[in-house]
């Protein structure tokens, strides 16, 4: 079984290609959140963990996540793979320090160097740069498949920061990415709904056609902006040139 959470499609392209050679379930972790479903079955069987990296640490919602799961007997072989575009930073090890807790450890961590998708910062609009950057991936991935097939033990993760690095990092700015106050909406918005709909947090409600940011927080994993079919939905003042991103086999 393969958990991932992805919003424009990094994480479930390589929990994908993953899967296809190991004949894994994938499993959604966002669409697991809504459904309020958190205990599975492992009696043995490998489990593996997806996500992009957030502020050198985990997704909120892959924390909340994980805080919650519950398995069924002990998985043969615990595996965890971050996306990520310049850094991992260690999401690996706040994971593994989740799992601890429930008497578990990740036997092999992995990486795999994507377009990131934080555009306040990242610039993604040269579509060649970032399909150089996807090809490139696709070696990484492989990596990743052979590890997970032959039940490699060990960090196979590049470019990582030192760990209290990491931790500083993320308490000092992931929460103040967090705030939805960072949004605004442009006129050339059509109301469509596809935001809310896309919105792991349940953060968005369409008022008067127009989206709504109900939650002060979200996951700030910019589904919204990213998958707005007129790219009206802005973080800041630098996305609007910094253009969308969704992972072309997605």
């Amino acid at each position: 079984m393969i958990f991932f959470f992805s919003a424009t499609g990094n994480s479930r392209y390589v929990a994908q290609r993953v899967a296809a050679m190991t004949r894994e379930e994938v499993v959604s972790i966002a669409e697991c959140v809504k459904e309020q479903r958190f205990r599975f079955v492992a009696n043995g069987c490998p489990i593996g963990i997806v996500s992009p990296a957030y502020a050198w640490g985990l997704p909120s919602i892959v924390r909340d996540f994980l805080r919650q799961l519950s398995l069924d007997g002990k998985p043969s072989y615990l595996w965890y793979a971050a996306t990520y575009g310049s850094t991992p930073g260690q999401p690996g090890r706040f994971a593994n320090k989740i799992m601890g807790e429930k008497g578990l450890a990740f036997d092999a961590y992995f990486g795999v160097k994507m377009p990131d998708t934080w555009m306040p910062i990242f610039d993604l609009s040269d579509k060649e740069k970032v399909d150089r950057i996807n090809q490139d991936a696709e070696r990484e991935i492989d990596f990743l498949v052979e590890g997970v097939e032959s039940r490699a033990i060990g960090d196979f993760t590049r470019r990582k920061v030192p760990v209290f690095a990491a931790k500083l990092f993320y308490v000092l700015e992931y929460d103040s990415m967090r705030k939805t106050s960072h949004f605004t909406v442009e006129d050339s918005c059509i109301g469509c709904g596809f935001c809310a709909r896309k919105c792991p947090a349940s953060a968005i409600e369409i008022r008067d056609t127009k989206p709504v940011w109900v939650k002060e927080r979200c996951v700030m994993c910019l589904a919204c902006l990213h998958h707005c079919p007129k790219f009206s939905i802005q973080y800041g003042s630098r996305t609007k040139r910094h253009g969308q991103y969704v992972h072309p086999n997605i």
